[in-house]
């Protein structure tokens, strides 16, 4: 073995290509050619879109463990540490595991040169190898066609919404991003569609396909009750599910879950009281994620303009606070004026932090755009344990603080306040 430890391996992986991203599946498919397959009887779901990735994925994890099956769940980034990336039936992968994943993973790829993701989606999926789950359950790191993830073919094919991210990367507008995400679709495999109107690529590219379609809104709904919820599918209801414990999940997305689950081709569908007992998984780490005190802190990942909309939705339904302070970095090639646009009357007072490497954004330009938007900036920060230190010194009992933005930021400030991601949902 390269490493007896994680970080040293983590840091080696870092150097191993010379760019951060380089989509395309050449490379890793090579690789995962000569590692051992996935058994043919693990399920996959493989999910993409803007945001609610994340969501869906807990969702689908927990009602799936409530009914029995054994799951591994792949998620990128990660709060804290790198094992959170990696699931088994809910738990973060152990250091020991991990490491006999990048060991083969190293003997596999001979001078095959992989990006920091491509070499943890092809641990991942190593050790799935090995552990031989009833169901695997994948998160597009960025776009769907190219991402390394891509080089499974799922059983299901899910995409929550859509929006514009990373353009970049995946082109200037919806129908155009909407072309890389449906690069998750296979022939014949059904599709989950999380949001109402997708744009005509999506669904363009399900009819070339012969993919069997179902559609939030048109085929699955989430319905509120007065008691909770209840999910409306294409398949079947149920009913008395309970809503305050998705907190940081949205409805629909929960719903796009339960629909997902219920399309797996075995037709094994969750009991419906697994589908209750797994929509009461706790808030999800990082987003919409409190520390109660005499000041309130609530952690979120909004880093887009639908991200933060629902942010401020959700801010704007919570009591009141003195002063509502915001802590804030988000990456360059993030909708900064968007963002701060959606949070328009959910903060009081700015807090701006940097965010590092080649994409990052300093303190100042995001001050910058803050302050041309009207918003209070009570201070600049490289970075996040500084201003946290600042806001928490200047916060009030009564006051509210939103850490939000991007991982860089709300990753620390978790950690340095005591809130720990690592058990994630149960």
């Amino acid at each position: 073995m390269r490493f007896a430890d994680l970080d040293s391996w983590l840091r080696w992986q870092e150097g191993l290509h010379p760019a951060a991203v380089e989509l395309g599946l050449e490379r890793v498919g090579a690789v995962a050619a000569r590692l051992a397959p996935l058994p043919a009887d693990t399920q996959v779901v493989t999910v993409a879109g803007t945001n609610g990735k994340g969501s869906c994925v807990a969702v689908m994890d927990a009602v799936l463990r409530a009914d029995g099956r054994r799951v591994v769940a792949y998620t990128s980034p990660h709060l804290q540490r790198y094992n959170e990336r990696i699931r088994i039936d809910g738990r973060p992968v152990e250091d020991a595991t991990l490491l006999a994943s990048f060991a083969a993973v190293d003997e596999a790829r001979g001078n095959t040169a992989l990006t920091y993701f491509e070499f943890g989606t092809l641990a991942a999926l190593e050790l799935t190898a090995r552990i031989a789950p009833d169901v695997l359950l994948l998160e597009v790191g960025l776009g769907g066609r190219l991402d390394a993830v891509n080089v499974v073919d799922p059983d299901v094919a899910v995409v929550t919404t859509i929006g514009l991210d990373h353009q970049d990367w995946l082109g200037p507008d919806r129908d155009t991003i909407g072309t890389e995400k449906a690069g998750i679709f296979r022939a014949g495999v059904p599709v989950v569609l999380g949001e109402a109107e997708p744009p005509a690529s999506v669904l363009r590219r399900a009819r070339e396909l012969g993919c069997p379609v179902t559609r939030l809104g048109r085929d699955f709904r989430a319905v509120t009750e007065a008691a909770g919820w209840r999910f409306e599918g294409s398949i079947r209801t149920v009913t008395t599910l309970p809503r305050a414990a998705l907190r940081g999940v949205l409805l629909d997305n929960a719903a796009t879950a339960i629909e997902a689950v219920d399309r797996l081709p075995d037709g094994s569908h969750p009991t419906a009281d697994a589908v209750r007992e797994g929509c009461r998984l706790p808030a999800l780490p990082g987003r919409f994620q409190h520390l109660a005190g005499p000041v309130d802190w609530l952690f979120d990942l909004a880093h887009n303009p639908p991200a933060a909309a629902a942010l401020a939705a959700y801010v704007k339904s919570l009591p009141a606070a003195a002063t509502t302070h915001a802590v804030i970095g988000l990456y360059a090639d993030k909708d900064a004026a968007g963002v701060i646009d959606a949070l328009a009357g959910a903060a009081d007072r700015w807090w701006c932090v940097g965010t590092p490497g080649d994409r990052g954004r300093s303190a100042a330009a995001l001050a910058a755009t803050l302050r041309e938007q009207g918003g209070r900036v009570q201070g600049e920060f490289d970075d996040a344990r500084d201003a946290l230190a600042a806001v928490g010194s200047a916060a009030s009992p009564g006051d509210r603080v939103l850490v939000l933005g991007s991982f860089s930021v709300v990753g620390p400030a978790l950690e340095q306040l005591g809130g720990d991601p690592a058990d994630g949902p149960s």
